[in-house]
């Protein structure tokens, strides 16, 4: 017998317009930014848009013998922050993030987002 492992942080997945959220929630919001953009208060919404964090750290391309170039080995992988939606209210671009739960992981990257980009998440 298979055995149903319920998710972590109690969540369900959710599809609205052949998209699927990771949660109502999330999904409630999506519904909510969708009627704004109509109405013409925020344009530009934008899902799951990716922000870097930290690049990539590899070690520096070298010249071999015969002239051809070797690629340096890869050390550390980029970290990067996923942000919900991204739109424009106002001429202001806006980063939010529906969030249930704030997990050490998230805090450390809603910091790093401030200090790399000069964005403050704006949480739902």
């Amino acid at each position: 017998m298979k055995r149903y492992k319920r998710p972590k942080y109690r969540n369900r997945k959710v599809e609205v317009d052949g998209i699927v959220f990771d949660s109502k929630k999330e999904a409630n919001r999506y519904l909510e930014l969708k009627e704004l953009a109509a109405a013409g208060e925020i344009s530009d919404l934008q899902m799951q848009v990716k922000f870097v964090l930290i690049p990539k750290q590899k070690e520096p391309d070298t010249i071999g013998k015969r002239g051809g170039i070797h690629k340096g080995k890869m050390l550390e992988q980029e970290c990067t922050y996923l942000a919900d939606f991204v739109y424009i209210k106002d001429g202001e671009t806006i980063v939010e993030d529906t969030k249930g739960f704030r997990t050490k992981d998230y805090r450390i990257k809603r910091k790093l987002m401030l200090y790399m980009h000069g964005i403050r998440i704006k949480e739902v």
